[in-house]
């Protein structure tokens, strides 16, 4: 009888061994053990080494002299960037003349009826209230200046957006190409492309509008692209099944398909143009970011609280009516006419009430109708000053917290990162990178990483990394706990939403003068400055991810007796990862946004090269710090947003 041998046992792993994070590391090491050697044979530095870096000073510098020397000869800037130029400042000139015909009675008339066609009542009278209020402030002509400027910015967003949109929403190679450039233009940051702009238009209104478009594009852009893509696939074969040409299917199904997109990337569009009117005053665009802008520099909390109270005042005005057009739109889809109609009254109403104003004399805003908050305000900042900055009893002060902060947190912190040898900050990051996402994801952060020691800026990159850290983790720290709080009370939620509307819309200038006032000047303030603006970005989608976690779930564990916090650790925070991880994301990425304007209060690194670098008009420093900026927030999107694996094999 033959016998039947037993399969030999298998070799069992340990737990650990089992998952796939541990197999990614594993080989990770097994590629650190064979290349870190070399790399120390060749560059024995900690630092990275110089032998690896790229001076681009040079090209740059030359790039520089040339454009100043050829400015005004050259018929690339007589007959193209000229003409431009004339056709932006024609355009703004125009828009802001209509608005000062129309008189703040005609402009507060058409906002409101606006406001009451689209959304009601409710919106109509706060519509009318915000514009009344920017009169109060004394604040209407600069006022009415920004609007100007922000009408023409954000049409020509809106139309380069949706073609880039229309583009790669069509056509998967284009969508691939357009996502890099899309990136950079979002990431990097408004005082690096500032320099440009200004060597090629000059200070003054073609160079604000330029600026902003570019920082302001890129939603619109991503959001219709998005639209096309997600276009309900029947709806599109029954169309193709009446025989549609491209065209007729585009007009016909597509476009009306992704209308609830292309609104939201309207209104996404809206909010960044507003969220540069400060940063583009930097460069001549007067208004109210420029009101803003000299109150920074002389430390006058009030007077940037009264230019600033307008911008918030037009941001959420804005928000709400376009978001209520959205929905509007969804619901009269089939009326014919039924988005022509409420301008047409809105427009004869406002020519009406202009008329009537002119005739009375009564266009400007009258001068006795004023109320000055400037002085109340700079009283109070100098009594919290007077008794916060170093005479709280027992605790010291803000001051004394400001240099505590530093001393224990960001100092270590920096002095650790550059500590660390240059080849181990890379495996960290790969480690990081190919833990939540794919080996792309890894060499992404990794050559990011690596161009930022290319540049010859290495260390600098590293102090602006703790600053960002520092101020994440403190972000998050308070962003969970304030979200966990909105999401399980209604109450808190309702209580919280109008804070976090104003911190969301208040420009980012106006943050660093408090955090000065209170703080002092240095690297301090620029972290405190972005934790404020970073913070309703992540209470927000915290709350909204714990609040759509499934009903269902949270029913069966109070059915098997959990208590309130064991659903919060067991069933809501996992169930409401996705949402949380994209918390950590955009933190990470409004953080730096603030930090490297943190450069004007003594933030120091890259924000003061590129500040520097706009200053002086030295193309080099300020492209270097920016490109390293890019690289930088590249490498921390990557090691912060999961990528999800498009094959069942992995990566």
């Amino acid at each position: 009888m033959a016998t039947v041998t037993a399969p030999a046992p298998r070799l069992a792993l340990p737990g650990v061994l089992r998952h796939r994070a541990a197999h990614k590391l594993l080989l990770l090491a097994l590629a650190a053990a064979i290349l870190v050697p070399l790399a120390n044979a060749h560059w024995s530095s900690g630092s990275w080494p110089h032998a690896l870096t790229v001076d681009l000073s040079g090209p740059l510098g030359r790039a520089n002299d040339w454009i100043i020397d050829n400015r005004d000869s050259s018929p690339l800037f007589l007959y193209f960037f000229g003409y431009i130029s004339n056709a932006v400042v024609l355009s703004v000139r125009a828009v802001y003349l209509v608005l000062l015909a129309a008189g703040w009675a005609g402009v507060t008339a058409f906002g409101a009826l606006v406001a009451w066609r689209v959304a009601g009542i409710r919106l109509a009278i706060g519509t009318g209230v915000a514009f009344l209020a920017c009169g109060l402030l004394g604040m209407w002509v600069p006022t009415m200046q920004t609007l100007a400027l922000m009408v023409v910015a954000v049409l020509t967003s809106v139309v380069v957006g949706a073609l880039l949109g229309l583009a790669g929403g069509l056509s998967e190679r284009t969508d691939r190409a357009l996502r890099p450039v899309l990136d950079t233009m979002q990431v990097l940051p408004a005082f690096a492309y500032l320099l440009p702009v200004v060597l090629v238009f000059g200070i003054g209104v073609p160079a604000a509008v330029l600026a902003t478009v570019v920082y302001a594009a890129p939603p619109m852009a991503r959001l219709t692209t998005l639209g096309l893509r997600n276009a309900d696939p029947e709806v599109l074969e029954a169309v193709d099944s009446l025989g549609a040409t491209g065209r007729q299917r585009l007009l016909t199904a597509r476009l009306p398909l992704a209308r609830k997109q292309l609104l939201l990337g309207l209104n996404q569009t809206i909010m960044m143009a507003l969220s540069m009117a400060v940063i583009a005053s930097v460069i001549g665009a007067g208004g109210l970011g420029d009101r803003v802008y000299q109150a920074l520099a002389s430390v006058d909390v009030g007077a940037a609280l009264a230019a600033g109270i307008p911008i918030v005042l037009l941001a959420v005005v804005l928000d709400r009516v376009t978001a209520a057009a959205g929905e509007q739109s969804d619901a009269s889809a089939g009326e014919p006419g039924s988005t022509l109609r409420p301008w047409l009254y809105a427009l004869g109403a406002t020519v009406a009430v202009a008329v009537v104003a002119r005739l009375a004399g009564a266009l400007d805003w009258p001068s006795g109708w004023t109320l000055g908050i400037a002085e109340p305000v700079n009283r109070v900042v100098d009594w919290m000053t007077a008794h916060l900055y170093s005479g709280v009893p027992y605790l010291g002060g803000t001051a004394d917290w400001a240099g505590h902060f530093t001393t224990w947190v960001l100092d270590p912190v920096r002095d650790g990162l550059q500590w660390l040898p240059w080849w181990s900050v890379l495996l960290i990051v790969a480690a990081l990178a190919w833990v939540i996402g794919t080996w792309r994801t890894a060499l992404t952060a990794v050559l990011a990483m690596a161009a930022i020691g290319v540049l010859g800026v290495w260390k600098p990159s590293l102090d602006t990394l703790s600053q960002v850290l520092a101020a994440v983790a403190v972000t998050l720290v308070l962003g969970f706990a304030t979200g966990i709080a909105a999401a399980r009370s209604d109450r808190v939620e309702r209580a919280l939403r109008p804070v976090l509307d104003v911190c969301q819309t208040m420009p980012q200038f106006v943050y660093l003068i408090p955090v000065v006032a209170l703080f002092g000047v240095g690297r301090a303030p620029a972290v405190a400055a972005a934790v404020v603006y970073a913070l309703p970005a992540v209470v927000r989608i915290t709350t909204q991810g714990l609040r759509q976690v499934d009903p269902a779930a949270l029913e069966s564990a109070r059915s098997l007796g959990a208590t309130s916090a064991q659903q919060l650790r067991q069933i809501q925070l996992p169930l409401a990862r996705p949402a949380l991880l994209l918390a950590v994301n955009q933190g990470v990425v409004l953080v730096l946004a603030v930090v490297i304007i943190g450069g004007l209060v003594g933030g120091g690194a890259l924000g003061y090269d590129a500040v520097f670098g706009l200053a002086q008009g030295d193309l080099a420093t300020g492209l270097v710090a920016g490109a390293a900026i890019v690289c930088l927030g590249l490498m921390l999107d990557r090691v912060t947003q999961p990528t999800e694996r498009r094959t069942k094999k992995g990566a």
